[in-house]
């Protein structure tokens, strides 16, 4: 099926809108009025530049407050709408968006809205234009999709059909199985967008909050189900209202965009992609740090336990190990000179397959410099800038990453495995691009997401959304300052472990520095929790931090800070806990400021 994409879901010209259309792969574009009357392009000019990108344009939108009105006001409103259609004509297009009224001049009378919409539909086929009937979640009379189609079905006039919006629709709670009832044929176009649940005014919510599928909490596979059920052929197009994707890099979002309909495609059997492969957890996490701040990085992982295993062949990177643990170390010449988690490694036994999905979900392809004998890892670049590997460890003689370290052999560690694996990988997102990241890691990696939370720390308002794999081997905790940039920039590595107090007295014996907590926090554990006392006492003096849901529990404890943005934290799962400790982020940052 056609894709297509309104210009008001990207920032910038119209003519950069387009191009940034085009070069997503999209096969035309709603154009929506405000953005050619702030064009210095003519009508004419506008359809030739589209076509030289490829583009056609399927919809012109919103034309408003047309229906149900006394005589006079509707003798003007055809009047308007002619000089519109003589616009359309101009353009190449030949379907018009007219959207339920909202004025208070709008009589509650279906009769009447039925002969005006057929008058206008008798007046645009005389100009080869149809008419797509939308009904507004906050229209006057006319707000749910079955309504509106009763008032075109009555009509009876060919050029006359309905617009199906998913957010118009979903928002009010409708049931969407309805649509099953209306015709393909008469099914004019077909908006989809996604938005996060919320408790709001429906016209702030659609005007600022959505999103592209897949990023917020509609069911939109079944919603395009029953759509597709009707037999309609028509284009899926998004028509989001974003503020940040407003202001965003309009070719990024394009290309945001265009992933999230293929996804969607997926999920209702209009495209086929190589299914997601069974992820094994973390083969290894890479820290990029410049070489003159990368003792103090290897000074911290040997106080953690963990011990240098091997150098690669040709790259100035380092193996080191703890128990079955893998970091690597890269010695960055000229490179940003904070430490920083730069690539993530994920288990799959089908690396290629992988990575063939993540190019077909247009994620960037790294290009990868490889010596004779290295293996072959294939690596793509995270909206954040991250490198993601998809690979094996397997033993040498099978091509695993680890034969391109000389010195990689067996596990084996000359302290006790206090950490038992990568339990999880924080990411600060840049501000802009955190929906895209949401569904990068959930239709790259397969992973689910899971609903967000917004927490009050020292350094303002912080958005966090997790990620993970069904078996739990693969999590991402994903935050965002809610406004401004903030200290988006940290970064952490969450370790497991099964005993964290044992892990707390043997770090801190060689002389790990772990980030104090206040006295005010355990007080405060003491009053809301059941806790004994002699427990939190043992929290106390290790600084450790403590949450429970549902009758799991969470202990963790945080290194302090290397350099301006890293640090690593220590966890203990217990009962299935599921969670990342949110509770306690604020207090952690307050630490960390101190």
């Amino acid at each position: 099926m056609r894709r297509s994409i309104a210009t008001v879901c990207l920032s910038g010209t119209l003519e950069e809108k387009l191009e940034a259309a085009a070069s997503a792969g999209f096969d035309e574009v709603e154009l929506f009025e405000p953005d050619l009357i702030a064009s210095a392009l003519a009508p004419e000019e506008v359809r030739d530049r589209a076509g030289r990108l490829g583009l056609e344009i399927g919809l012109y939108q919103p034309f408003r407050d047309f229906e149900a009105v006394p005589e006079p006001l509707l003798r003007e409103n055809l009047r308007r709408a002619e000089r519109k259609f003589g616009v359309m004509e101009r353009l190449g297009v030949d379907t018009m968006l007219v959207c339920s009224s909202v004025s208070e001049a709008a009589i509650d009378d279906d009769a009447l809205a039925t002969a005006q919409l057929r008058a206008l539909a008798e007046q645009a086929a005389g100009h080869g234009i149809r008419i797509a009937y939308e009904a507004l979640a906050w229209g006057r009379h006319v707000r749910d999709y079955d309504h509106a189609w009763r008032i075109v079905e009555a009509a009876g006039h060919p050029n006359l059909g309905t617009c199906l919006d998913s957010f118009h629709i979903l928002s009010r709670g409708a049931d969407p199985s309805g649509i099953r009832d209306i015709p393909g044929e008469k099914i004019f176009y077909l908006q989809l967008a996604d938005a996060p649940q919320l408790v709001m005014d429906v016209l702030q919510w659609s005007r600022h909050y959505r999103c592209f599928p897949g990023q917020g909490g509609f069911d939109l596979a079944a919603f395009l189900g029953h759509v597709l059920a009707t037999g309609y052929a028509g284009p899926l197009s998004l028509e989001v209202f974003n503020d940040v994707f407003r202001q965003a890099d309009p070719r990024r979002m394009a290309v945001d965009a265009m992933r999230s309909l293929i996804v969607l495609e997926e999920a209702t059997g209009l495209e086929r992609l190589p299914a997601p492969t069974t992820l094994g957890g973390y083969a290894f996490v890479e820290l990029a740090v410049a070489t003159d701040s990368a003792a103090e990085v290897e000074r911290l992982l040997v106080a953690m336990g963990f011990r240098h295993a091997g150098q690669h062949r040709s790259k100035p990177v380092q193996l080191w190990r703890h128990g079955g643990t893998h970091i690597l170390v890269n010695h960055e010449d000229g490179g940003q000179p904070r430490p920083r988690i730069a690539a993530i490694a994920v288990e799959t036994p089908e690396p290629l397959r992988s990575a063939e999905r993540a190019e077909r979900l247009l994620a960037p392809l790294l290009p990868r410099e490889r010596g004779p004998g290295e293996a072959e890892l294939s690596a793509i670049a995270a909206p954040d800038g991250t490198s993601v590997f998809f690979c094996r460890t397997d033993g040498r003689d099978a091509g695993g990453w680890l034969s391109d370290f000389l010195t990689a052999g067996p596990p084996g560690d000359t302290v006790p495995a206090e950490v038992a694996g990568i339990d999880h990988v924080a990411l600060s997102q840049p501000f802009d691009y955190f929906d895209e990241a949401a569904l990068f890691y959930r239709s790259v990696l397969g992973l689910e997401l899971h609903r967000g939370d917004e927490l009050a720390t020292p350094d303002g308002l912080v958005r966090s959304r997790a990620a993970r794999n069904a078996h739990d081997n693969v999590r991402f905790a994903l935050s965002v300052p809610l406004v401004g940039s903030g200290r988006s920039e940290l970064q952490h590595l969450a370790l497991s472990s099964h005993d964290v107090f044992a892990a707390a007295r043997a770090m801190r014996e060689r002389g790990v520095p772990v980030l104090p907590i206040p006295d005010n926090y355990y007080e405060d554990l003491a009053a809301r929790t059941s806790l004994p006392p002699e427990t939190i006492e043992r929290l106390r003096g290790l600084d450790i931090l403590y949450d429970e849901a549902g009758g799991a529990e969470f202990l963790h404890f945080y290194t302090a800070l290397v350099g301006p943005s890293l640090f690593f934290e220590v966890v203990e799962r217990r009962g299935g806990y599921d969670a990342y400790g949110a509770v306690n982020s604020p207090v952690r940052v307050a630490a960390q400021r101190q």
